[in-house]
């Protein structure tokens, strides 16, 4: 399998060293504006290893209160940005919300300019996240309620509203609003190479509406063709191909292939093999470690580089999300001896030096 993989790798190199362009990379698209599977090589073999966390600044309790002018904390996402850029971290993956747009459109651009801006100083680029089907099934604009103590990412919120992902097909006003928010979006940022990828909608048909949420998806889909951004597109399966339609929906439509995994390391790597016996096309793990789970940095880290695939763990640093308590944790449940996600404490104490090390040396050695 290592054979294998490493000479994947040289492939992919001699690709990008035959198209190494002068200018913003252009893919070749088919009929439907997917990206060819031929310029999604180009593009990955571009890359270097691609390795980040999913980021919510601590002082924020979710997507909302990140992002609203009031409580948009630019100091705080420098300070821990800058902690990733210690451990080698080349990307963040970033969700953003559609109440946002229908609050601000112009403010809310501007901030994520001078997010990206923040970012492209530590020298990471970002995914951004358009819609999300998991947690909170409600949203509203305004302060955000306090986290429940000891209850895993308790004020987390879905995007848009469950009601208005499952109403989707008969609410011409939902699909509107949406329409304005993913393409006034996509379109300011259409060719900013600050901006990685787009991940279209985070683990659609979750938290219990399953086949509901494949409108929506479709939909996200057609709004980004239209704008044919430089970046690609994608939307990452959390089951199986072979065991659910939508699963296998999303894999024909993304340009790059991505995946959750919580797993251990053998499971995950079985997820690698049956995902490329679907798609030869590039993978990104866009979220996984979770140490009480087996999944942990000495484990999958390595196996993610031989492997050639992207890892971008769940967390960056410990707060208001409270990711440091295992899924269903109870309310008022003490500090974990040992942390479900996150690596860092708010002043950059890591929660584990030797893990830190390990990470940064790992990183270091596979990109330079």
């Amino acid at each position: 399998m290592r054979r294998l993989c490493l000479i994947s790798i040289a492939i992919s190199m001699l690709a990008a060293c035959e198209s190494a362009p002068d200018g913003p990379f252009v893919p070749e698209r088919d009929a439907s504006g997917r990206w060819t599977a031929a310029s999604a090589k180009r593009w990955y073999a571009a890359q270097p290893w691609l390795v980040g966390a999913n980021f919510v600044p601590s002082t924020a309790v979710n997507e909302l209160e990140m992002w609203q002018a009031d409580t948009f904390d630019p100091d705080t996402i420098d300070r821990e940005l800058g902690m990733a850029e210690g451990l080698g971290f080349n990307v963040a993956r970033v969700f953003l919300h559609d109440l946002l747009w229908e609050q601000d459109p112009d403010g809310f651009k501007q901030r994520i300019d001078q997010y990206l801006a923040i970012a492209d100083r530590h020298g990471i680029r970002t995914i951004l996240v358009l819609f999300d089907n998991v947690w909170g099934a409600e949203s509203q604009l305004g302060p955000q309620p306090a986290p429940i103590p000891g209850v895993h990412n308790s004020r987390w919120v879905q995007s848009p509203s469950q009601a208005e992902t499952v109403g989707f097909p008969d609410q011409p006003e939902t699909q509107a609003r949406l329409e304005a928010y993913a393409k006034g979006i996509i379109s300011a940022f259409a060719t900013d190479p600050r901006v990685l990828m787009w991940d279209l909608v985070n683990e659609p048909g979750n938290t219990g509406i399953q086949l509901a949420a494949l409108p929506l998806v479709d939909a996200a889909f057609a709004w980004a063709h239209e704008l044919e951004p430089a970046q690609p597109l994608t939307a990452g399966p959390w089951i199986l191909p072979t065991k659910w339609e939508l699963s296998t929906f999303l894999l024909d439509h993304s340009d790059i292939v991505t995946f959750h995994s919580y797993a251990d390391v053998t499971t995950t790597n079985q997820w690698i093999a049956d995902l490329r016996a679907f798609s030869d096309r590039p993978q990104i793990c866009t979220e996984w470690m979770a140490r009480t789970m087996d999944s942990r940095f000495e484990t999958h880290l390595p196996m993610f580089r031989d492997e050639h695939v992207g890892a971008i763990n769940w967390g960056l640093v410990s707060g208001k999300t409270q990711t440091i308590y295992p899924w269903l944790s109870p309310e008022g449940a003490p500090e974990p001896a040992i942390w479900f996600h996150d690596i860092f404490r708010p002043d950059g104490t890591p929660f584990d030096a030797a893990e830190t090390e390990l990470v940064t040396s790992i990183i270091a050695a596979a990109n330079h």
